[in-house]
């Protein structure tokens, strides 16, 4: 389940001061595992000074386009980010989980998309653009884009040349929260930006879907304006760049043990656990071999089933109601509440 692909890089270009995007060579054999939809992720794991770290990022092409590309901004002491926009060069090899996510887009004539996107939050929008503009004839996406500055703002030559591309069917609005653009509009992406976009400018089409990225208080702020416009909750859908660090529910968790046995490609694994202390880390520190990448809970690549016993998550920005209900959980955040559980990893 968690099968690490080693991958060399193809090309590496310079998109900002502080973010680059990175194209990997694959392999004819490894093609059909990196087959993508539009908006999922990769995770790319690597060995820096001795330690191991895994990380999730976009693809930003688009799944007919035979590449595999991501984008790579580099954040205040981020050990994989300033070393991959510092350090990696051209032939450097990388090992590369393959595409999942389900924060995802699939192209239908006649519809109209909005995507609202903040800073790298772009990557996974911009694959979304490019499949809607290219695979139909008809559909079409407006973007909200927001950024510190002109300078800060990831693929900006890129959106130009679909802009001209697609003219009529591409509508794009920057929003920059450091600096007076002319034609862009200043502040940052909030209730008001949303709401000027859809009450006024757009206020005679009808958006299908909505597609948001960026910080957690960007998309709980939009999202909530959007329905608050007659947009469907389930035509809504986000993916979170950066979370909140504060946890939502720690109530039900006691200072107890539990018994857990994990499934994880058709093998049990047993370990007793303090409840205290979140699955993920526990599986792990026993040696299974168990997927990860963000274990901040905002990507889904720990992804598990309950299937017996009980388990509370503290945190939860990705999962529905109905998937809790399934017995679901991320696994980053989840806590055994009873004696025994039971989680599969491999029922996902």
């Amino acid at each position: 389940m968690s099968t690490f692909h080693k991958l060399s890089i193809k090309n590496i270009i310079q998109e900002t001061a502080q973010a680059v995007s990175v194209v990997f060579d694959i392999p004819d054999h490894l093609t059909s595992n990196f087959t993508f939809e539009a908006g999922q992720y990769i995770t790319i794991k690597a060995t820096i000074n001795g330690e191991e770290v895994r990380r999730a990022y976009s693809i930003c092409s688009s799944p007919n386009s035979g590449e595999v590309k991501v984008a790579i901004k580099a954040v205040e002491n981020g050990t994989f980010s300033v070393y991959a926009t510092e350090k990696l060069k051209v032939g450097d090899v990388l090992e590369v989980h393959e595409p999942e996510g389900k924060f995802v887009l699939e192209p239908q004539s006649g519809k109209n998309y909005i995507g609202l996107a903040a800073g790298s939050g772009i990557t996974p929008v911009l694959s979304m653009i490019k499949t809607v503009l290219q695979d139909t004839s008809d559909a079409t996406f407006t973007l909200i884009y927001g950024n510190k500055s002109e300078a800060d703002t990831i693929f900006k030559n890129e959106l130009a040349s679909l802009q001209s591309e697609f003219s009529g069917r591409f509508n794009l609005h920057y929003v920059f929260s450091r600096q007076n653009v002319e034609g862009s509009l200043f502040g940052r992406i909030d209730e008001g930006f949303t709401n000027y976009f859809v009450k006024n400018t757009y206020k005679n089409l009808t958006f299908d879907f909505a597609y948001l990225c960026g910080p957690e208080e960007m998309i709980k702020t939009v999202s909530s304006t959007l329905q608050g416009n007659g947009f469907a909750e389930s035509s809504i859908l986000f993916e979170l760049f950066t979370a909140s660090s504060e946890e939502e529910n720690t109530d039900a968790i006691k200072d107890g043990e539990s018994e857990v046995t994990v499934l994880l490609d058709d093998e049990e694994i047993s370990f007793t656990m303090k409840q205290t202390s979140d699955i993920l880390s526990e599986a792990l520190r026993n040696k299974v071999d168990a997927p990860y990448s963000c274990q901040g809970g905002i990507c889904s690549s720990c992804l598990a089933k309950v299937t017996e016993g009980k388990a509370v998550m503290t945190k939860n920005s990705i999962l529905t109601d109905a998937e809790v209900e399934e017995g679901f959980i991320l696994t980053c955040q989840a806590h055994p509440t009873t004696s025994k559980i039971y989680i599969d990893y491999d029922d996902v």
